[in-house]
């Protein structure tokens, strides 16, 4: 079904999981001349850079940055602590988890994968169990998924640590934080995680380009007793340069550096404890609109439980793979664009909401009003007063 008249004119809005909403002040900052790579600002402003991005991720410790999306980042850690041959377990909640194994055995190694379906979170039991079996502790490395983009669920880190520590197992603790950093809590020092990467379009704001690991003395120590690692992904010059051009390998990513100075001057500006509470509070409106819709037996949340759902997306089914069609009528009718079911199965059924970012309460309270109409408009059946109940979560004073 489509209206006559396309409401589709006027600004779009894309309320995808990433890239996301780009502030105008990124936006602006990234507006310019080519600098200058040899010496002046963009020089002097990097040291200050690099210690704004390690207060988002809540370390003490080291980062690099590499001119890539989220997949480089997982061969860029993967390449620095992880030789042909050795093992690395992946407990796996979500498409990503698959795509970070599988660039583990494109460098050679070999990956322990425990499959946890695209709608639960990791059963510690089993995780136990594959590090109790590994008594010569061939494991080097847990690859452990934050936030699942495809499935929206998220991970208990500080769990993990605890168990691998129980177990007295030395594997490296590796935190694909892309989903999350920025907009779910994430601390990497306290929560004894020794090597996070993420990537800049999400919960950091600017246009897709660049990636960041972070590490560790652990993940050092591993590095340095590595037999090899390419020039390009070694994250030892990238991270103490020694001349400019060895923070990024050869030329620098310039305007994406300008963007990212803004983003993370708007996020210090907040802070991160509110940063934190903002991205809970608009995804709990978010999901008692859709709790409410789910009464018609049509919509369900891919995760059940809200201590398993992301700050930043999530993920829904319909029923008969009206997924589709639902964002087919926001985009072309309401200049909507929601999320694909990415990696599921019933892909055709599924959707997902970005509220990941530059996010505030309109925007939210938007995307809800376009999926409400777009469900009137396909006649599929909803549980009624979604929006007012997404409404009294934003209006609530506690």
């Amino acid at each position: 079904m489509t209206n006559s008249i396309s409401l589709a004119q006027g600004r779009e809005y894309l309320a995808i999981p990433g890239p996301s909403v780009i502030p105008d002040a990124v936006l602006q900052a990234m507006h310019r001349p080519s600098p200058n790579i040899y010496e002046g600002e963009l020089i002097e402003m990097m040291p200050s850079l690099t210690r704004d991005l390690c207060r988002v991720a809540r370390t003490e410790h080291s980062v690099a940055i590499y001119i890539s999306n989220g997949h480089g980042t997982w061969e860029a850690a993967l390449s620095n602590v992880i030789a042909p041959g050795e093992t690395v377990l992946a407990p796996a909640s979500g498409r990503f988890t698959h795509g970070w194994a599988e660039m583990a055995e494109g460098i050679g190694a070999n990956v322990q994968l425990i499959d946890f379906g695209s709608s639960s979170a990791w059963d510690f039991d089993r995780i136990a169990e594959a590090l109790r079996d590994d008594k010569a502790h061939m494991i080097k490395a847990v690859l452990a998924v934050h936030v699942d983009t495809s499935s929206s669920i998220r991970n208990d880190i500080p769990a993990l640590r605890a168990l691998l520590d129980d177990l007295d197992h030395p594997a490296l603790l590796m935190a694909d934080c892309i989903a999350s950093l920025g907009c779910d809590r994430f601390e990497m020092d306290a929560w004894g995680v020794d090597v996070t990467v993420t990537a800049c379009q999400k919960g950091l704001m600017t246009p897709a380009g660049t990636g960041f690991v972070f590490f560790n003395d652990k993940a050092q120590a591993k590095r340095a007793a590595m037999p090899r690692v390419s020039q390009y992904w070694d994250w030892q010059p990238r991270s103490n340069p020694e001349l400019f051009y060895q923070y990024f390998n050869g030329t620098a990513p310039t305007h994406h550096l300008y963007g990212l100075r803004a983003a993370l001057d708007m996020i210090h500006a907040e802070g991160m404890e509110q940063v934190w509470a903002r991205h809970e509070r608009l995804a709990t409106a978010i999901w008692e609109a859709c709790e409410t819709w789910a009464q018609g037996d049509a919509l369900h949340l891919n995760v059940a439980e809200r201590q398993h759902r992301s700050h930043a997306v999530t993920a829904l089914r319909l029923t008969e793979g009206r997924g589709t069609p639902l964002r087919e009528f926001t985009e072309n009718q309401m200049g909507l664009t929601l999320g694909i079911g990415l990696g599921m199965d019933d892909w055709e059924g599924c959707f997902r909401l970005g509220h990941m970012g530059h996010v505030n309460g309109q925007m939210v309270m938007a995307t809800l009003g376009g999926v409400e109409t777009a469900l009137a408009a396909l006649d599929i059946p909803r549980g009624n007063g979604a929006l007012e109940a997404a409404a009294a979560v934003l209006a609530s004073k506690t």
